[in-house]
């Protein structure tokens, strides 16, 4: 019986520490997902009007955060920038409707169209906006939390 407990303490061992160590991964990604499925459900799509086809907003575990546009007669937007680079966000409006801005500390926002009538546009911005509906202050504090968190997870720094 001492033999069948000494051998089974390795596999046993080794599970708790694989288990602990996907568990101090698990937070970014929680925070990733909080982030992405916050913007994304009160997205208000209502501000392009009929011409916007559909949208994606997306936040990467590594912190890369993506707001896609696609519009009706084949355009599409591109606003990108990883969130190591977010210095702040500010909401303006109210709980009804509103603009979510993502400022960054420099050009760091990267800004494309493509199938555009005016050519095809390649640029750097220094915020990204996203229209916001239905909002409460609450969650708008627990977007700002989540950012906080997430970007201090990302540079290593403690919280």
């Amino acid at each position: 019986m001492k033999k069948f407990t000494q051998r089974l303490k390795k596999p046993v061992l080794f599970s708790f520490c694989l288990f602990f160590l996907t568990a101090l991964t698990m937070p970014a990604d929680e925070d990733a997902g909080f982030i992405q499925d916050t913007l994304n459900r009160y997205y208000d799509s209502g501000v392009d009007g009929a011409n916007l086809k559909r949208f994606e907003i997306s936040v990467s575990d590594n912190g890369f955060c993506k707001y896609k546009k696609f519009y009706k007669n084949g355009k599409t937007e591109l606003f990108s920038f990883n969130l190591l680079r977010l210095k702040e966000m500010a909401y303006y409006g109210n709980n009804l409707a509103g603009q979510l801005y993502l400022f960054t500390r420099n050009d760091d926002v990267i800004v494309q169209t493509h199938n555009d009538r005016k050519g095809d546009i390649d640029s750097m911005a220094t915020e990204m906006v996203i229209p916001i509906r239905q909002i409460e202050a609450e969650q708008l504090n627990a977007l700002a939390g989540q950012f906080r968190h997430f970007t201090q997870r990302l540079a290593g720094k403690p919280e």
